[in-house]
């Protein structure tokens, strides 16, 4: 590549003298490149490069020279470092159609090449054929627009079993009791893994939760089929107005005695004793 003269009227608002540097062959006649070494801090010893144009312009980037520069040079092929040019990247200094080479970012764009790209060590991205009708790898779908979730695991709560809640005097906790109008489907499943079930279910899911559809013995005939992974392993239930209202009511006497409690009530810490040792 054959540097081309620059412009006359580039921007030299800073003006440095420029001699005693050293000529730069991979820039037109009049350009100074200069090294200068760190000489504190944690990176001491290394060196920083400048460039001067003509005219005495100090440039410390690529993407600062590529501004000065504008469309008269091409620097993809221009080594920063050295000054030189690589001769592995030389190009002709004609610009190829359909190419912009971005030195802000230091990336080049070329409305030509259609994903996927290859990925190699060269620094020129090359296009990739798509093959999807190969006769030894059929392809059904567009892998990159391929949605599908990993599937869920059914039974994953018998993976539960034998493991309980301790308290720090590791006294295994009592288990809440659930509803008798919940019922169990699945080999193997106890009221226990039902409960965890909807604990997490009720804790990650965003959907309702209704339960399994279908009959007992259908859902036990063939379990891997006909469970949905998404709802836990219980048949159907329905909560009414009134199980809602039971359950305000529950909610409401506990926290009565609670607060009785944090007030320091005798009686109300003597009745909780009480209970415990019940339980």
């Amino acid at each position: 590549m054959v540097p081309m003269d620059l412009p006359e009227n580039m921007d030299c608002e800073e003006r440095i003298d420029t001699k005693g540097l050293q000529d730069c062959p991979g820039l037109p006649a009049g350009w100074k490149r200069e090294e200068v070494i760190r000489k504190s801090g944690l990176s001491a010893g290394k060196t920083d490069v400048y460039y001067y144009s003509p005219c005495g312009k100090k440039l410390r980037s690529k993407p600062q020279l590529a501004r000065f520069i504008g469309d008269a040079i091409d620097l993809s092929a221009f080594d920063f470092r050295t000054g030189k040019l690589l001769s592995s990247g030389v190009r002709k200094s004609k610009r190829l159609k359909n190419i912009h080479f971005d030195y802000s970012r230091g990336t080049k764009h070329d409305a030509s090449l259609v994903l996927p790209i290859r990925q190699t060590a060269s620094i020129f991205k090359q296009p990739v054929t798509l093959k999807t009708n190969h006769i030894k790898n059929r392809t059904k779908a567009d892998p990159k627009q391929d949605t599908k979730e990993t599937p869920k695991q059914l039974f994953w709560e018998k993976r539960l079993q034998g493991l309980n809640a301790c308290d720090m005097t590791e006294e295994i906790l009592k288990s809440m009791e659930l509803p008798d109008g919940l019922i169990s489907v699945g080999p193997g499943l106890t009221k226990d893994n039902l409960l965890q079930s909807l604990a997490s279910s009720l804790h990650l899911s965003s959907q309702p939760i209704l339960g399994q559809v279908g009959t007992q013995p259908h859902l036990d005939k063939n379990p891997g089929v006909y469970l949905n992974a998404d709802q836990p392993p219980c048949l159907k239930f329905m909560v009414s107005e009134a199980d809602i209202r039971r359950q305000e009511e529950r909610v409401k006497e506990v926290r009565d005695r609670l607060q009785r409690v944090m007030k320091g009530d005798p009686e109300a810490i003597q009745d909780e004793l009480d209970f415990a040792e019940e339980d």
